[in-house]
C-alpha cells in the first residue's frame, strides 16, 4: 500500500531527514515516533507530497509521489496537525465542499457526506458551524474530510493531541475502524500511548534517521523493563 524509498531533505546544509525508508501494509497501523525535532512531520510532508524530497520517494498504492503526483494523492488521505477548516462553514456544508472539490457530485457527493458524518460521529454536529465545536469534534471533521474519497492510504500527524481522554478514545475507534476496512494508516506522534492503544507497527525516528522499525512487542523487548518511555529514551536520547 506505502512504500517509503530512502526519503531524504536538507533545508540548506542542515540535513532533516537522512534516508528514512519503511511500508505499511493493508490494514496496518504504524506509528511514527519520535521526539520534537525528530523529522516526523518534514517525513509526512514528503510522503503527502507537500514538500519535495532532496532524495528518494514515497509510493502510494503504486503510484510516485514525485513522478505521479495526481494519482498518488488520489489515494491518499492526509489529516495534518492543526488541520485548516472554514469555520464559518457548518460541518455538513464544509463536507459538501470537499466532496465536490475532490471530484464528487450531486447524489454521489450527497452519499460521500452521509457516509462520512456517520464513520466521524459526527451526527449530532453536522448542522453547526466548525467554530462553535469542541476541538474534538473539530478534530473528527477534519478526519471526515480526510477520508472522503475514500482513499487506501490514511497519514495522520498528531491525531489526539490535546484531546482530553473520552475524545482520543473516540480518534482512535475511527482509526482501527479504518484499518478494520484494509486501509494502510500512518499516525505521527510524540504520544508512546498511542503504541498501545492503535498501533500494529511501529518505526522511531531521532536526528532524522530511523532508530527501529518493528512491532510494538518488539519494541517493548529492548528493555528488560518493558517499558515504552525507557526504550524511546534509550532510542532517542544522544549519549
Amino acid at each position: 500500500m506505502l512504500e517509503v524509498k530512502n526519503l531524504k531533505k536538507n533545508f540548506g546544509d542542515f540535513p532533516a531527514v537522512k534516508g528514512v525508508s519503511f511500508s505499511v501494509k493493508e490494514g496496518e497501523v504504524l506509528g511514527f515516533l519520535g521526539p520534537n525535532g525528530a523529522g516526523k512531520s518534514t517525513t509526512m510532508r514528503m510522503i503527502t507530497g507537500f514538500l519535495p524530497p532532496s532524495g528518494g520517494t514515497a509510493v502510494i498504492n503504486g503510484h510516485d509521489i514525485v513522478s505521479d503526483p495526481l494519482a498518488a494523492k488520489a489515494d491518499l488521505g492526509y489529516l495534518p496537525e492543526s488541520a485548516p477548516s472554514y469555520r464559518a462553514m457548518t460541518v455538513r456544508d464544509y463536507l459538501a465542499f470537499v466532496a465536490e472539490v475532490r471530484g464528487f457530485a450531486g447524489a454521489a457527493g450527497a452519499k460521500r457526506v452521509a457516509d462520512v458524518i456517520v464513520q466521524a460521529k459526527l451526527e449530532k454536529v453536522a448542522g453547526q458551524t466548525i467554530e462553535t465545536l469542541s476541538k474534538g469534534y473539530r478534530q473528527r471533521t477534519a478526519f471526515a474530510a480526510a477520508i472522503i474519497h475514500d482513499p487506501k492510504v490514511l497519514i495522520m500527524d498528531e491525531p489526539t493531541d490535546g484531546l482530553d481522554p473520552n475524545q482520543k478514545f473516540t480518534v482512535r475507534t475511527m482509526i482501527k475502524e479504518m484499518a478494520a476496512k484494509g486501509k494502510a494508516i500512518i499516525i505521527s506522534t510524540h504520544i508512546l500511548e498511542e503504541v498501545d492503544a492503535v498501533c500494529t507497527k511501529v518505526v522511531v525516528i531521532a536526528d532524522g534517521e530511523k532508530k527501529f522499525d518493528g512491532t510494538p512487542a518488539e519494541l517493548k523487548a529492548l528493555d528488560p523493563s518493558g517499558k515504552l518511555d525507557v526504550v524511546f529514551r534509550n532510542l532517542t536520547m544522544k549519549g
